[in-house]
């Protein structure tokens, strides 16, 4: 059954009318329901880690708007967490954690790794259980370069300088955490899709603040490391990647790592989105803002992006997460008028 849902099909080179359509974050603080199970949870790592409750809100959006994807409840910062980092989210101030040391990194347990990511593991299988027969499921992790932003700095920074000043002065420490979170989050990857995952996306959510050697270093050869190793056990699993801001990266980055899917930011042109398509599925780029905004700003976003691409292999998708203060009915809104197009 996995291999006929829409989503799936996509990602496997089909053009369908209309796209099958989901959102980033489409789980969260703009549904009244969220809210309340939030305020249930206690605290944001705790609704990760219980499986009654981080299936439920995945659930949420699938009830209210009956996307074609739901996306597993999570955080990219559980790999870091399951390996023995400390980490915290405060309002206001997203996650935090206690930046790592050169030496602390040769030191990073990951013997209880799986364990840890247990409860993660059995919200997908019940996920899975839940949805109905036709919802593609989703699994995730952030990409090594990602991921090690946050670890050295400890939170997250407007171009994530202090990631990037430690790639160039301890490089070789560096490479030791890339490859560690490369092979670990394969396995994470890995362990979802024998959960039940149909497909995987890697949110590598910091690639654009790369130069272009770094880029190919931190960005492209570890998700090719990750792919490779997704692969090498299920080929006909579909990865997605998201080189958030990699502008004319995207180019060579499917051919370069592997992936089947391209996400798209909203900053990228679709012109060359239309160019991306000739080598599979895209996916995205609505900007966010223009959900918030509605009315004509919201029509004329989707109207041009279906124009530009939906002859071709599209997942229609927002640029980046929806934001929390985007009104519901302009969700409802852009999807009537996305599944219009049929």
């Amino acid at each position: 059954m996995g291999s006929d849902r829409r989503l799936i099909r996509v990602l496997k080179g089909e053009s369908l009318s209309p796209p099958p359509l989901w959102m980033m974050r489409q789980a969260g603080r703009y549904l009244p329901e969220y809210r309340q199970v939030r305020k249930e949870a206690g605290s944001f790592l705790d609704l990760c880690y219980n499986p009654d409750l981080a299936v439920e809100v995945t659930m949420q959006p699938i009830r209210r708007f009956g996307f074609d994807a739901s996306i597993l409840f999570s955080d990219i910062l559980v790999v870091p967490h399951a390996l023995g980092r400390d980490l915290r989210f405060e309002e206001g101030r997203g996650p935090l954690m206690t930046p790592i040391g050169v030496s602390e990194i040769a030191d990073l347990d990951v013997s209880d790794f799986h364990h840890r990511l247990a409860p993660v593991y059995e919200t997908v299988s019940r996920l899975r259980q839940s949805l109905p027969a036709e919802t593609a499921l989703i699994g995730f992790c952030g990409a090594p370069w990602t991921v090690a932003t946050y670890m050295i700095a400890g939170h997250g920074t407007p171009d994530q300088a202090p990631a990037r000043l430690f790639a160039y002065s301890e490089p070789e420490a560096m490479d030791r955490l890339i490859g560690l979170l490369a092979d670990i989050s394969a396995d994470y990857l890995l362990r979802q899709i024998e959960a039940g995952a149909d497909t995987v996306q890697i949110f590598d959510s910091w690639a654009g603040v790369l130069g272009e050697e770094e880029f190919t270093r931190f960005c492209v050869k570890p998700v090719a490391r990750m792919v490779a190793t997704i692969k090498e056990r299920y080929p006909d699993i579909p990865v997605i990647g998201f080189p958030k801001g990699a502008g004319s990266r995207f180019d060579d980055y499917r051919a370069a790592t592997g992936v089947d899917g391209l996400g798209l930011d909203w900053t990228v042109p679709l012109a060359q989105a239309r160019r991306l398509q000739a080598d599979g599925a895209v996916q995205g780029n609505l900007d966010p803002l223009r959900l918030v905004a509605g009315g004509d700003a919201l029509d004329r976003g989707v109207d041009r992006i279906l124009e530009r691409l939906s002859d071709g292999p599209l997942i229609f998708n927002l640029g980046h997460g929806i934001t929390p203060q985007t009104p519901i009915a302009h969700v409802e809104a852009m999807i009537a008028r996305v599944r219009a197009r049929a």
